[in-house]
């Protein structure tokens, strides 16, 4: 099961290897990870969202991540409402099919055009996950040419 974990953490050189180092020793895998400043510059939030099979594990994750020296609190968003997003950027081939079922994106989802060439659509897509998945699969009968996304950030409700 995949789990969100936030953890606030210090602004510092070398935190980012030492929570990673962390995963990595015990055999943990980090399926997302995202990182910024909040709004105190000394202070970054990491968001991770980890396969934990069951409850031990996941609250032992948590427990090795909170010995950590440089974390400040970590946050469990598993039964929590929260809201959480990706930001993805991709390439879609423009011609005269793909213009319209372009239009409807937008329309449907409230995907955002950054730039149109002769050549593709460049779209900036950031929406809940069960919508990410039906932009995607029409995205791919389009034909994309490129995509790249971020971690999953989260802030509790």
């Amino acid at each position: 099961m995949k789990h969100t974990i936030q953890a606030l953490v210090e602004n510092k050189f070398g935190v980012l290897a030492r929570v990673a180092s962390l995963f990595s020793a015990r055999g943990y895998n980090i399926n997302s990870l995202a990182v910024g400043e909040t709004q105190e510059n000394d202070v970054s939030c990491m968001t991770m969202v980890v396969d934990a099979p069951d409850e031990m594990i996941l609250e032992q994750i948590k427990k090795q991540l909170n010995k950590l020296i440089d974390v400040i609190t970590v946050v469990d968003f598993t039964r929590r409402e929260y809201v959480d997003r990706d930001l993805i950027l991709t390439k879609v081939e423009k011609n005269d099919n793909s213009k319209k079922s372009v239009e409807g994106l937008v329309k449907k989802y409230g995907i955002k055009i950054v730039e149109q060439t002769k050549e593709y659509f460049l779209l900036e897509i950031s929406t809940e996950r069960q919508h990410e998945d039906e932009i995607l699969k029409e995205l791919k009968k389009l034909g994309i040419m490129e995509l790249v996304r971020t971690g999953r950030i989260a802030i509790s409700k």
